[in-house]
């Protein structure tokens, strides 16, 4: 579904209107979440510090988060910094990120509303630093009227952790009475990750050409389609996105079902002889 009312197609530069007038724009996915992955490797192939690659990397999101609004996606949901970020890293590299998030959204805040965007966030994120809690609630009170692209960042996150939030939380009302343990269904599960809100992503990114999930939405991308650029996070921009989806919309999402091409089984499948071995 695409936000239709936020559609600012003629604001696109040229390589990117180019590619977007390739799209069908009802067949746009609603929801597409980015592993951004690459940000030292970037640097390191500069001889730069990594803090480098991570300013650059900051760009990126501001860029492709544009090209997300012009188009009318509803949701974009980024892997900003894991669970695993925070307890691996150099505490170093953790602080100058955490500065890095507190400047992205103060220096950002007015583009986010220039282009209609709402910013809200997934994660532990109770356990990051009081003074960036308050500028991260203070950019989400400043675009929660926004109606356009809903840019999620996740942040100290770990889909492990939200399945182990979800079932603590499920468990309480297990014992408070209020849900029967044996009639626990997926969707009891849903209402309590952190994204209970959003729909399930349609198409999964990664950069840097990694193929793996990294723990990212374990539950959320049970059928999304995986797309996976060897193109490093900082250099990754707009026209990268609308790349990725036109490889999207050459797909066709079967659930767990045939493909309208396979046609009709002649055969009964009763009379079909199984061969031992």
């Amino acid at each position: 579904m695409v936000l239709t009312d936020s559609l600012r197609v003629e604001e696109l530069p040229p390589e990117e209107r180019a590619i977007y007038a390739t799209l069908k724009p009802e067949r746009l996915p609603e929801h597409v979440a980015i592993i951004m992955d690459g940000n030292g490797r970037w640097a390191g192939r500069r001889s730069l510090r990594r803090f480098f690659g991570h300013q650059q990397g900051a760009k990126s999101v501001q860029l492709v988060t544009e090209t997300a609004s012009r188009i009318g996606l509803p949701w974009l949901t980024l892997y900003a910094f894991s669970l695993e970020n925070n307890l691996r890293r150099p505490r170093t590299e953790v602080n100058f990120l955490m500065r890095l998030l507190k400047s992205y959204l103060e220096s950002n805040l007015q583009r986010m509303m220039d282009n209609n965007v709402r910013i809200r966030y997934i994660g532990r994120t109770r356990e990051l630093p009081p003074e960036v809690q308050d500028k991260m609630r203070w950019a989400a009170e400043a675009t929660a009227r926004n109606t356009g692209t809903t840019l999620t960042l996740a942040l100290n996150y770990g889909s492990r952790s939200e399945l182990v939030d979800a079932f603590r939380a499920l468990h309480a009302e297990v014992e408070a009475g209020q849900v029967s343990a044996d009639r626990i269904s997926e969707e009891d599960i849903h209402r309590h990750l952190y994204t209970a809100h959003m729909p399930d992503p349609d198409l999964l990114i990664r950069t840097s050409g990694e193929m793996r999930v990294s723990n990212y939405l374990l539950w959320q991308i049970a059928y999304s389609e995986i797309y996976i650029t060897d193109r490093l996070w900082p250099d990754f921009r707009g026209v990268h996105l609308l790349e990725a989806i036109a490889e999207f919309q050459r797909r066709e999402r079967r659930y767990g079902g045939l493909s309208e091409s396979v046609g009709e089984v002649e055969e009964d499948p009763e009379q079909i002889r199984i061969a031992a071995g």
